[in-house]
């Protein structure tokens, strides 16, 4: 009976341990697939976005003076409740690229999200960053959002549409919210969220960022 008992918890710890190696065969493996996509987008959408924005060529200085009924104004500025246009790579609708460089990231992101969605790339959550209210949603792949905790109060970030339009942003909070706090994370006058789930899935690494003036 001894013996009995000693072999099924010599199997039960058998398969355990291969239960474990085949977690963290595919976890390697969805965060190498996680890589891919969002580096084929960036470089699609870095091929679409134009090289200098409306944006830039107001603020830029003119060699000569232009009448003002040539100066172009961003449709954003114009219009901030306008839609954030889109570019649609493989059937996803991007609009536009998220960058971190303290942990050297440059992300896609979707116009919107859902959890297929999140498995592909950043998404938007709510908000835009027309009106400074964006809220960014990534999942815990090291590719996408897993080096969030390494933030810094004071460190950079950018985001550029699809339009070629920047916004600057400077990381002024790090918390971490329960899994349940939505309204928590939708509160706050905040320019720019990032958020995503910490590995056991019970909280939420969030930074909250002020945009540059």
């Amino acid at each position: 009976m001894k013996s009995k008992k000693g072999n099924v918890l010599i199997l039960t710890g058998l398969l355990l341990i291969a239960a474990a190696f085949f977690l963290t065969v595919y976890n390697l493996y969805d965060d190498r697939r996680a890589q891919q996509s969002v580096s084929s987008a960036v470089t699609e959408l870095e091929a679409y976005i134009p090289e200098e924005s409306a944006a830039e060529k107001v603020s830029a200085v003119p060699s000569e003076p232009v009448p003002e009924d040539e100066i172009e104004i961003p449709d954003y500025i114009l219009n901030p409740e306008m839609d954030m246009p889109v570019e649609e790579i493989d059937g996803a609708a991007y609009i536009g690229l998220l960058e971190i460089p303290a942990c050297d990231l440059k992300l896609p992101v979707l116009g919107a999200w859902s959890y297929p969605n999140l498995k592909i790339a950043p998404c938007r959550y709510e908000g835009s960053a027309y009106l400074d209210n964006l809220i960014i949603a990534g999942h815990n792949y090291t590719s996408h959002f897993g080096k969030l905790q390494e933030l810094a109060e004071g460190e950079r970030v950018t985001f550029t549409d699809v339009d070629g339009n920047i916004f600057y942003y400077t990381v002024a909070v790090r918390e971490i919210l329960e899994s349940t706090a939505i309204e928590e994370m939708e509160s706050g006058d905040w320019d720019l969220t990032l958020f995503t789930c910490t590995l056991n899935g019970q909280s939420r690494v969030t930074i909250r960022c002020l945009r540059d003036q």
